[in-house]
C-alpha cells in the first residue's frame, strides 16, 4: 500500500520571526496550514499568500522597524539575498535598494514531505545514475531530499547532498531533519556548484551524490566525472522531458551528446537516410531519466542511450508509466511515447504551436555557401549558436547562403528551395544572413528556449519570485520576451555577452 505523505512544516518557527502584528493575524487565521509567504515591502500593506488567493494583513504599512525585525531573527544573506532559519525548510528572501539596504522580505513557507518517492522507490534503490526532470513545483526537490534520507538512514549509504540554494536541506549551518543523517554541503555561489560537486567525490569519500538542478555545461562535466568514478548520481535538471533535454546544447551531454556525422555514400544508401545524421556522442552519464508529470504521476525511461539512439532515429520509444490509482496502488504500463510534434490538438495556445513547430522540422540545418567564405558562414553559425552544418553538396542542402552577384547569376542550385543572400563577402553580412535564417527557421536551441521561457512563466506565476532564464543570442531572447508578454508577465535583459539573458519579473 502506498506510505500516506506527512507534511511537516514547522510553522512555529516560521512565525517566530514574523513581526507581533504579522504573527497574532496568522496564528488567529483558519487557513494557517495552507500558508505559502509572507510579502513586507517598506511603505505597503503586508501581506500573506496562501494555497489559494492573496489576503491583506492590515492597511498599515510595513515600517523599517517590521523589516529590520525579520532581518535580526534570520541569517546573513547571502549573495542571492537569501537566508533561511536554522533546521527548517523556509526561506526569507531580501529586496535591496540601490545602496543595499534591504527595503522588502519574500517569506517563504518550506515543508518537508514524506511518502512521494514509494513510486520510485525500487528505482533509487538500484544503484543507477538517475535525472529528474519536470516543470517547477511538481515535486522534483521533495523526491530529492527524500532520497537523500532514504539511502543514507535505510540503506546505510554514505550520500552527500550538494545543496547550491539551500531548497534541499534548508537555511542555515544545521541541515532539516528531512534528509536524514546524509550530508550537506552548502555552495558560496550558484556558479561554483560544479566545483563543489568535484570536491565532494575528492574529500568525502561518498558512495552517493545528490545534485539539485544541473543548469550550466561545467556542472554537466562536472556529473559525467562523477559518474565515471563509481558514484551513484542523483540530480534533477532543467526540461520537461528526454527529447527536451536532448534540444538543449548545455545539458545534452548528460544523456550523450548529440553530433552530427557525415556518412559515406554507401552508408547513407545502406541506412536510407540522407548523408548528414544526428548520432549519440558518447555514454550518457545517467543511466535512467525519470519525467515528473505530476507529484504521484511520472514516466521512467529505463535505458537511456537505447532512447536516445531510437529518438535519432526517428523510431518510436516506450517508456514506463506509473501512477497511484484510486486505492493508493502503483499502475506500472509500458507505453509508446508519441512525440509533441505528431499530437494534434483542437485548440493549441500560441506558445505550443510555436514549440510544435520548432519540433517538426529537421533538427540538423545544412546550409550551402554560394559565391562566400565557408569558414566565415561556420563562424557565424557557430558564434549564433544555431545548430547547423555547412555542406558543399547542393542534393543535401536545406537553404544556401549566397553572394547576390552569384545568385544573379543563377549559380544557386535549382534544387534549393529557399535562398539568404548577402551583398559582400564578410563577416557582418554573412552573420546578418544567419540571424536571418534563424528568424524564419526555428531550431533545436529556440525549442528548449521556448519551453525554459513557458516553464518560468508557470512559476514566476505560482510563486510570485523573479526568474533568470538560460543565456542566448539576441533573436531568442526576443523571441522568449514576446512569450512571456503573452502572459501578461514582465520582463527584461540583464547581463553582458555572452551571458546576456531575460529575467521575468513577478506581477
Amino acid at each position: 500500500m502506498r506510505t500516506e505523505e506527512t507534511i511537516q512544516a514547522d510553522l512555529d518557527r516560521f512565525l517566530e520571526v514574523l513581526p507581533d502584528r504579522v504573527r497574532h493575524w496568522l496564528q488567529s487565521h483558519d487557513r494557517l496550514e495552507d500558508l505559502k509567504e509572507v510579502v513586507i515591502d517598506l511603505g505597503r500593506p503586508i501581506g500573506a499568500r496562501f494555497a489559494r488567493g492573496f489576503e491583506i494583513v492590515d492597511e498599515n504599512p510595513a515600517l523599517r522597524a517590521d523589516i529590520d525585525y525579520v532581518t535580526s531573527c534570520v541569517g546573513e544573506f547571502d549573495r542571492d539575498n537569501r537566508s533561511g532559519i536554522e533546521q527548517t525548510l523556509h526561506r526569507i528572501s531580501a529586496i535591496r535598494n540601490r545602496h543595499g539596504e534591504v527595503i522588502g522580505l519574500t517569506c517563504r513557507v518550506g515543508r518537508a514531505v514524506y511518502g512521494t518517492l514509494d513510486i520510485i522507490r525500487d528505482v533509487i534503490e538500484s544503484g543507477f545514475n538517475i535525472l529528474l526532470l519536470g516543470k517547477p513545483g511538481v515535486g522534483k526537490t521533495t523526491k530529492l531530499r527524500e532520497v537523500a534520507r532514504v539511502l543514507a538512514d535505510e540503506f546505510d549509504r554514505r550520500v552527500v547532498v550538494v545543496d547550491t540554494n539551500n531548497e534541499i536541506g534548508g537555511g542555515g549551518d544545521v541541515p532539516h531533519p528531512a534528509i536524514g543523517r546524509a550530508r550537506r554541503m552548502q555552495v558560496p555561489g550558484d556558479r561554483l556548484q560544479a566545483e563543489v560537486m568535484i570536491e565532494a567525490v575528492e574529500n568525502h569519500m561518498p558512495e552517493v551524490v545528490v545534485v539539485d538542478e544541473i543548469g550550466t555545461e561545467a556542472e554537466a562535466a562536472a556529473a559525467r566525472t562523477i559518474a565515471e568514478r563509481g558514484v551513484q548520481l542523483i540530480a534533477t535538471a532543467h526540461g520537461n522531458d528526454l527529447e527536451n533535454l536532448m534540444a538543449n546544447p548545455t545539458l545534452a551531454d548528460l544523456v550523450g551528446g548529440i553530433q552530427a556525422v557525415v556518412l559515406s555514400d554507401e552508408e547513407a544508401k545502406r541506412r536510407g537516410t540522407q548523408k548528414t545524421v544526428l548520432e549519440r556522442q558518447a555514454p550518457p552519464t545517467f543511466d535512467i531519466v525519470v519525467e515528473i508529470q505530476a507529484i504521484n504521476q511520472l514516466a521512467i525511461h529505463h535505458d537511456v542511450a537505447e532512447t536516445v539512439d531510437s529518438i535519432l532515429r526517428g523510431e518510436p520509444i516506450t517508456a514506463e508509466m506509473r501512477e497511484f490509482d484510486d486505492g493508493g496502488e502503483i499502475v506500472a504500463v509500458e507505453t509508446s511515447v508519441t512525440p509533441l510534434a505528431e499530437v494534434e490538438s483542437g485548440e493549441p495556445d500560441a506558445l505550443e504551436a510555436e514549440i510544435r513547430r520548432a519540433e517538426s522540422r529537421s533538427r540538423v540545418l545544412r546550409v550551402l555557401p554560394v559565391g562566400i567564405s565557408r569558414e566565415l558562414l561556420e563562424r557565424a553559425l557557430r558564434e549564433q549558436r544555431v545548430p547547423a552544418t555547412v555542406t558543399q553538396e547542393a542534393g543535401e542542402a536545406d537553404v544556401a547562403v549566397a553572394l547576390e552577384r552569384a545568385a544573379e547569376l543563377g549559380r544557386v542550385p535549382d534544387e534549393i528551395g529557399a535562398t539568404v543572400t548577402v551583398r559582400s563577402n564578410t563577416y557582418s553580412q554573412v552573420e546578418e544572413a544567419v540571424e536571418e535564417l534563424a528568424a524564419e527557421r526555428s531550431t533545436p536551441r529556440e525549442e528548449f528556449a521556448l519551453r525554459e521561457a513557458a516553464e518560468a512563466v508557470d512559476k514566476v506565476i505560482a510563486e510570485s519570485v523573479p526568474v533568470e532564464l538560460l543565456p542566448q543570442n539576441a533573436y531568442v531572447r526576443r523571441l522568449q520576451r514576446e512569450l512571456i508578454a503573452r502572459r501578461n508577465i514582465e520582463s527584461k535583459t540583464v547581463g553582458e555577452e555572452p551571458r546576456r539573458r531575460v529575467r521575468l519579473l513577478p506581477p
